[in-house]
């Protein structure tokens, strides 16, 4: 492909079309306001995107707290890190392992509910500005917890407080409150080629 004059006068005309748009998108949004993020979908990174986002909010000061609800029979990375900073991040692992691995569902429901209370506590305090709730979907998908309370619950937190639900299997009602919904689709994974998880990457 060549270079010439006119590729380039055409190119930057596009872009300053595109400029005109988007600054004057910018200027038209509304203030700032706290956001609920749904990750979810079938491939690998939900979880990751969120530890991302707070690692970011972490940078700009904020307070954050984060409930993991399926998780907790293995350490994982992210934990590790995280439990770093406890001046910054309330980190609580309030999972027992996924359901394949406990096989008890009332069991799952007593941690689920527990994990929930954990999340109320941190969805009710004004000074956290990001909350990672790891795994809620999963929760949700297997009816450890009322949709409907976790929906209020998520209404009501304060204004300026941002929320991240992960997990595969995202409920409509969750998708419909959602401000930003991301759904991860999968192409590859190692898993597949007999590679287990390892860590760093899954872990």
């Amino acid at each position: 492909m060549t270079d010439s004059p006119e590729r380039d006068e055409r190119h930057l005309a596009r872009m300053q079309r595109k400029k005109a748009v988007i600054d004057e998108r910018i200027a038209n949004s509304p203030d700032e306001c706290g956001l609920v993020l749904v990750l979810t979908g079938n491939g690998k990174g939900k979880s990751s995107s969120a530890f991302g986002m707070l690692a970011r909010a972490m940078g700009h000061g904020m307070q954050c707290g984060v409930v993991q609800f399926i998780k907790g029979r293995h350490s994982t990375g992210e934990e590790l890190f995280f439990r770093r900073f406890p001046e910054q991040v309330r980190f609580h692992v309030m999972g027992e392992g996924f359901t394949w691995e406990t096989q008890d569902r009332q069991r799952d429901i007593a941690a689920a509910e527990a994990a929930w209370e954990v999340s109320r506590e941190l969805l009710r305090d004004p000074s956290i500005g990001l909350v990672v709730l790891d795994e809620l979907n999963i929760a949700l998908k297997h009816g450890y917890l009322d949709l409907d309370q976790v929906l209020s619950d998520l209404q009501a937190r304060p204004p300026m407080q941002h929320v991240i639900v992960t997990g595969r299997g995202a409920k409509p009602e969750m998708i419909e409150m959602g401000d930003t919904v991301t759904e991860m689709g999968m192409l590859k994974h190692a898993f597949q080629a007999g590679i287990k998880a390892q860590k760093g990457v899954e872990l």
